[in-house]
């Protein structure tokens, strides 16, 4: 009988843990064909107790394995952590806030006992606010510049098969993309749709001010582009530069006199505001060449109890 490890990242999912793990349990226990399974618990620096609801779950089923790492390191990283320590013949994220429906686990193995090395699972819809579905839609626009596999609402959770599970573990670079990653590897990726269900109780914790910080982390690790953009405003503002001289020397000619200081004070603002944008950009990228040069671990697992 092969083996399922399902990973679940907390944070802060206090009040949710108990019932996500009652209807996960159940429903891995009904799959046919059947399949051994481990359920991998990352606690990613909770503070609301969801440590002492995992020490409990891990007393009574001997399945759940508990990572508790030292601190917050984030959701892509406590998903590293879990896969990791995953013994399973595959491996498959979900999320610990009830949203994804757990019934989705299921669907995927069934794919994966198909012989999928990997599937993901793409937003049919969403339930989340207008902001939020406005703000991962345009996210979403930039990603696919650069991964046009990329399913136009993305994804959050995938299974992997062991082979697959095993190349993207060699990927080491500390700043991830977590569908970059998994599409980058080459293997043959099933997607099938995923409905986001509604928050039951509390309020997310990944704040807009975060969403936009791993958006940012994340397209500048997979995309050129940015580079390019810069190159390209470049050329078009030597190109201005050109036709404006053009003008200047035409009026001499014609002999009317010079356009005064504003036009040359327009051109150092416009000019000097896109030399600090692009030294941004730049520096950008330059900080996550020295973030890599000093090879801190993604995670630090504080506890293990297997």
């Amino acid at each position: 009988m092969r083996t399922l490890s399902v990973v679940v990242p907390v944070y802060n999912n206090a009040e949710t843990l108990a019932e996500l793990h009652r209807q996960l349990v159940g429903h891995l226990e009904s799959l046919t064909p059947q399949v051994d399974h481990e359920v991998i618990y990352v606690n990613d620096g909770s503070t609301d107790g969801s440590l002492v609801v995992l020490k409990e779950l891990r007393a009574k089923d001997a399945r759940v394995v508990l990572v508790d790492l030292s601190r917050n390191f984030g959701q892509v990283p406590a998903i590293i952590a879990g896969w990791d320590h995953a013994r399973g013949d595959a491996v498959v994220n979900i999320a610990a806030d009830l949203q994804d429906p757990v019934e989705q686990v299921g669907r995927m193995a069934a794919e994966w006992e198909k012989g999928a090395d990997i599937v993901a699972s793409y937003r049919e819809e969403r339930q989340d606010g207008l902001g939020s579905r406005l703000a991962s839609s345009l996210a979403y626009s930039f990603w696919r510049w650069s991964l046009p596999q990329l399913p136009p609402g993305g994804f959050d959770t995938a299974l992997l098969s062991r082979r697959a599970l095993e190349a993207v573990k060699q990927l080491q670079e500390r700043n991830r993309f977590f569908q970059g990653d998994i599409l980058w590897v080459g293997f043959d990726v099933k997607f099938i749709p995923q409905a986001r269900l509604a928050r039951p109780t509390g309020a997310s914790g990944y704040t807009f001010d975060k969403k936009l910080r791993y958006f940012l982390k994340s397209y500048l690790s997979v995309s050129y582009l940015p580079i390019r953009f810069m190159s390209l405003v470049g050329f078009l503002t030597a190109l201005a530069g050109f036709v404006y001289t053009g003008v200047v020397l035409h009026a001499y000619t014609q002999g009317k006199p010079p356009f005064g200081w504003t036009p040359i004070m327009l051109a150092i603002l416009i000019l000097g505001g896109l030399i600090m944008i692009m030294l941004g950009i730049i520096g950008e990228y330059v900080w996550r060449i020295y973030d890599e040069t000093k090879r801190k671990p993604i995670y630090i697992v504080k506890d293990l109890l297997r």
